[in-house]
């Protein structure tokens, strides 16, 4: 390129290719390192003689096999548990330390090393006997202790360095082209057999997300039953069947021998019946929201301080860390054994899995974010037994985001059946974006909105081959959720609402003015969220104590829900009274039977609406599985309920307006103006104010009430919610959640606008940085050593060590992958050298399956790691990390390297720009 042009470049490193006839010739294949295991099952990497020269031990020749034989390395695998990586897969057993010899071969980090990281060593302990086998299958480990985020991981695929570590991003580049050498093994076979592979090959994933899909309609149906059950135990028990809830053991609510509260059954204490209850009602909140918590904090996860983050969960109190700048000179440490616990000047990271509702963590699960065991299987447990607790406990929390986190974990377990999802992270993100959608289907009962949520809020990839499989996953979740009928009224919907009238013209009025409400307590309702947070949930002994914090909340929530009527009920109940027209069996009390006593109503509904307020607000963030959507539309509900009475008031007090004159006179008290569909439209706008979402909620609330005529008053209001939230908080619930724990999340969705090029950003290039091999391509093994532990002291545990030549960029070797080979050395010492070559000659060798030398590291380097121009714009550096989801790009200046960017130094920068107000 002409010196002084400031056109972008995207180039690759050259690359040796063996000629075909080298490849193809039996007298010049590779040898291939053979692993041993002891008698225990305890893996123990091969040990060879090391000489002073690793060149003339080696004889110039590489581990690099032909492709023709992957499939023959395709070797068993053990299965992963909760406790291993939710995006990066596992598979084991004692295999070859090999790449391809192509130029697109597959290159991925793993996850097992001991200096600066958060593992222990490379001896891993892969048992064979039968019950570890089927343990390891299921993902039943429960060997995680707090602060144990040192367990060695299992590779992925043929080339056992595609681990990745914990809270750091997956490089979906390399899963692609991984699942290319798969495919192309697989369609390379032309007989009937291979065509039949191939036939099962694209069967399984419609066969993984129907089971997906089946699994999580049963896990909802023990939900809705049990929640059920549980949540009237608070006011009494039925004396026919104990374990029935008030609805099933009464016909007739109003009159019901067989219902018998816990004021009649202690009357022989002596005191007042109302007392009783009241006692008995505030215990069962405490009694059954601690419980929740307890179990919600079994899942603590104690992370060592050596990697920055805020929290894990929806913790808005989470301490906002000022972005510090890059060490200038870290200190080494003493041992490179060592595994560090704490970085001084900051504390360990903790979070709970089971906290929440998990929406925004999938969120970023999806876009390649490394959480272990944040979908697993104890995860999955803990959380379903926990929700069903804390919704029974009557908390102003709903059920619909946690069952999205469920559905998620189920997609994530069932993975593990096909080795085709559970080895790539590519394709098995395809398959948690249709368990996302399945959460929403069996939550509302909306398998078309499912399909919207997954594309419109958690989904990072979400193309038309995803699309129509996570639709087909839907469909199988709402047909299961049919059979079981949870609900006991044959739908698959949490309620269902028939309007009768049409709407009126001069209504729009209304409905826009109900988006504009909405919207606005939405906004408001995060900016409420955030201070309470940052204050209250910043006492010491509130942060160090969470069950203290769920005690108090369920004492004000029994308290001040016991004396009003509609803040007992449960959320969903409450959200269909509201929602409900009036009617023959109407018995909500909502129901005016003249204009006199609609004030009676506005004034009881203006309580309950502040009282739910207050309760939603301080509710969100505590450590029990809790989400925000019904809880959201139920404040709006309120509002609208209340807009639409006083519509109806003026409508029976001015009948004669002009603004009313399409109107009939005699219809009724719901013949023009119908409370329940302002309830309706209200709540949608207002989830919308907290959540964005748009064509999601006008679908669901299509769905939910199957009124075609009034399809256009929800789009409506959904629209302008949008509108006025984006206008008052640019930030939706997750995003905010998103934001203050600082995950490395690139949202696809916002295109920032740039005005700078890629220089700006590019650190100046260090010595410990580089790795030189100017002079000779054999570099001292603690030197490496330094620069690894120099990248973890600066938290890059899933950096690059760029390997230059005369300032030319030459090849690239991860981070983890160096420390992968590093831990494969005997020791450690001042004589040890190491081959950092990244051109491999192909030489005869006469002993076949010889072990590969450990000092040889031309296999973990990268010889064609993607670089960009210094002038390049931001815009492409942008469009580069969100579309190909790579970790790091290299910078060259004059086609000089000139440093390195990685993804979450953009992050970091992106986030300052908006910061700043210049983004």
């Amino acid at each position: 390129m002409r010196k002084g042009s400031h056109l972008p470049i995207l180039s690759f490193a050259p690359y040796p290719v063996m000629p075909r006839s080298e490849r193809s010739t039996p007298s010049h294949r590779l040898s291939i390192a053979t692993d041993s295991q002891d008698e225990d099952g305890d893996y123990t990497p091969p040990r060879t003689a090391r000489s002073s020269s690793p060149v003339i031990a080696r004889r110039l020749h590489s581990a690099r096999p032909s492709d023709l034989d992957l499939r023959n390395r395709m070797s068993s695998r053990i299965q992963p548990d909760e406790q291993s990586s939710l995006l990066a897969n596992q598979d084991g057993g004692p295999r070859n330390y090999t790449s391809e010899p192509n130029t697109s071969r597959p290159r991925f980090s793993r996850r097992n090393s001991v200096a600066g990281s958060l593992r222990q060593s490379i001896h891993h302990r892969r048992s064979g006997s039968l019950s570890a086998r089927l343990v390891s299958a299921i993902g039943t480990s429960w060997r995680r202790q707090e602060g144990d985020m040192s367990e060695s991981k299992t590779p992925v695929f043929a080339d056992d360095r595609v681990w990745y570590d914990q809270f750091t991003s997956t490089d979906w580049v390399h899963d692609s082209i991984a699942d290319n050498f798969r495919v192309r093994d697989l369609r390379s076979r032309k007989d009937l057999r291979g065509r039949l592979y191939a036939w099962l090959d694209g069967a399984q994933g419609w066969i993984l997300v129907a089971i997906i899909g089946c699994l999580t309609a049963c896990v909802a149906y023990f939900v809705d039953i049990t929640e059920t059950a549980i949540f009237d135990v608070k006011e009494g028990y039925c004396t026919e069947r104990w374990f029935l809830s008030k609805g099933r053991c009464c016909f007739i609510p109003e009159d019901c021998p067989s219902w018998r509260t816990w004021g009649d059954a202690m009357d022989f204490t002596g005191l007042e019946r109302e007392s009783l209850d009241l006692m008995a009602y505030v215990l069962s909140v405490v009694v059954f929201a601690v419980a929740s918590c307890l179990l919600t904090l079994t899942t603590k996860t104690v992370v060592p301080s050596s990697i920055s983050l805020a929290t894990m969960d929806e913790n808005l109190g989470a301490d906002h860390k000022e972005h510090a700048g890059e060490p200038e000179a870290p200190k080494i440490r003493p041992s490179p054994t060592q595994i560090p616990i704490e970085t001084p000047g900051r504390s360990a990271m903790i979070y709970y899995p089971a906290a929440g509702s998990g929406v925004a963590e999938v969120k970023v699960i999806l876009s390649g974010f490394v959480v272990h065991g944040y979908l697993g299987l104890q995860t999955l447990l803990i959380k379903t037994v926990a929700m069903v607790l804390s919704v029974a406990s009557g908390l102003s929390l709903g059920k619909e985001g946690p069952f999205v986190h469920i559905a998620t974990c189920i997609g994530n377990i069932a993975c593990r059946m096909f080795p085709k999802y559970n080895r790539n992270d590519g394709k098995r993100r395809e398959v948690l974006s249709a368990s996302a959608a399945s959460g929403v289907t069996v939550a509302f009962g909306a398998p078309i909105g499912g399909v919207l949520f997954s594309l419109e809020e958690v989904s990072y990839y979400f193309p038309p081959k995803t699309m129509f499989r996570t639709f087909f996953c839907c469909i199988a979740a709402a047909v299961s959720l049919k059979f079981l009928n949870p609900y006991g009224t044959g739908k698959i919907v949490i309620f269902e609402v028939r309007y009768v009238t049409d709407w009126n013209s001069f209504e729009i009025i209304a409905f826009v003015l109900l988006g504009i409400l909405g919207g606005g307590m939405g906004a408001f309702f995060i900016k409420a969220c955030r201070i309470w947070a940052r204050t209250f949930r910043r006492l010491s002994f509130i942060k160090n104590w969470p069950v203290f914090e769920v005690i108090l909340v369920a004492l004000i929530t029994g308290f001040a829900g016991f004396w009003n009527r509609y803040t007992k009920l449960a959320v969903t109940e409450l959200l269909y009274q509201l929602a409900s027209p009036c009617g023959p069996n109407n018995t909500s009390g909502l129901c005016p039977k003249d204009s006199e006593s609609i004030r009676a109503i506005i004034v009881s509904l203006t309580v309950a609406f502040l009282i739910k307020s207050f309760l939603t607000t301080i509710t969100f963030g505590i450590k029990v599985p809790a989400g925000i959507y019904v809880p959201s539309m139920i404040v709006g509900a309120f509002v609208g309920r209340i807009v639409g009475h006083m519509l109806q008031y003026l409508v029976l007090n001015y009948p004669d307006a002009a603004i009313f004159s399409s109107c009939p006179q005699d219809g009724g008290m719901e013949a023009c103006v119908t409370p329940g569909v302002y309830a309706m439209v209200a709540a949608g706008a207002t989830m919308c104010g907290v959540t964005r979402l748009s064509v999601t909620l006008a679908v669901i609330l299509f769905e939910l009430t199957g009124s075609l005529d009034h399809v256009l008053p929800f789009s409506l209001a959904v629209l302008v919610a949008k509108w006025t939230a984006d206008a008052l908080e640019p930030l939706s619930i997750y995003d905010l959640l998103t934001e203050m724990n600082s995950y490395p999340f690139l949202d696809s969705k916002v295109r920032p606008v740039f005005t700078t090029e890629l220089g700006d950003i590019t650190p100046r290039v260090r010595t410990e940085r580089v790795i030189d091999i100017s002079s000779s391509p054999l570099v001292p093994a603690i030197v490496l050593r330094r620069k690894l532990e120099y990248l973890h002291d600066a938290g890059e545990i899933d950096g690059g060590l760029p390997i230059v030549r005369n300032d030319v960029l030459v090849g690239l070797i991860p981070a983890p992958d160096l420390e992968f080979a590093l831990d494969k050395l005997d020791e450690v010492d001042t004589q040890t050298l190491c081959l950092m070559a990244t051109t491999i000659t192909w030489q005869d060798t006469e002993e076949e399956g010889r072990d590969h030398d450990p000092t040889d590291l031309t296999s973990y380097t990268d010889p064609a790691p993607v670089a960009l121009d210094i002038h390049s714009p931001m815009d492409l550096v942008y469009q580069v990390f969100v579309k190909l989801g790579l970790r790091y790009i290299c910078v060259l200046r004059d086609g000089r390297y000139a440093g390195l960017v990685h993804k979450k130094a953009f992050v970091k920068y992106i986030k300052e720009m908006e910061e700043a107000g210049e983004c």
